[in-house]
């Protein structure tokens, strides 16, 4: 049976999220939960789409980041699963086709095996709904939605901690293992300070 685009997922503290999949007319919802900040120092979930780093990066954060990833949403290239909470926005999970992130085709760790792959980049969920699951149930809806599209995998990239030390937040965008296997996914292999976590979605 296939899932309803539009889930909800009842979580710790007596929350009940609701996620759906991005649509066209959300930008004024991305606009409001990321902020003045851009979800990370004016990122606007630009880094893993841009055609280089460095100095380019440097001069596209902020403002510019903003007005492309505007344009992304609003025409449908962009992809993902947004989170309310009592009606507000809560969660972001970036999604798309694997090919369709310049910077997993410029890193040799990251790129190959792109056939019917998409990719969760990042993640973006505000202080005050952090540790309640809710990475973990975007995660899942992921899955869910990539199935509907015809996908045969999902990947993401969680970075590997260097210790049992917590990933501080700044660091935390792509994920970290523990919600990758939570939602089904098992690691792939090494990718330098990352892991290249895949689910398999023909079954």
């Amino acid at each position: 049976m296939e899932a309803d685009p539009h889930s909800r997922f009842p979580m710790m503290g007596e929350v009940t999220f609701d996620i759906r999949p991005l649509a066209l007319s959300d930008w004024p919802v991305l606009e409001t939960l990321f902020g003045g900040n851009g979800a990370c120092g004016g990122c606007w979930c630009m880094y893993w789409r841009v055609p280089s780093t460095g100095q380019y990066w440097q001069d596209h954060k902020g403002e510019p980041n903003r007005r492309a990833f505007e344009a992304l949403v609003r025409t449908g290239a962009a992809m993902g699963m947004l989170a309310f909470a009592e009606g507000e926005p809560a969660g972001w999970l970036s999604l798309g086709w694997k090919e369709e992130f310049a910077y997993l085709q410029r890193s040799p760790r990251l790129s190959g095996d792109t056939g019917n792959t998409m990719s969760v980049t990042c993640f973006f969920i505000p202080a005050a709904w952090r540790g309640r699951g809710l990475a973990t149930a975007l995660l899942t809806r992921a899955i869910d939605h990539a199935r509907r599209l015809g996908a045969g995998y999902l990947e993401g990239y969680p970075s590997i901690p260097r210790s049992n030390a917590r990933i501080p937040p700044a660091f935390a965008h792509t994920g970290v293992p523990e919600m990758f296997e939570a939602a089904g996914f098992e690691r792939w292999r090494e990718a330098g300070g990352r892991a290249i976590y895949r689910v398999s979605l023909s079954q």
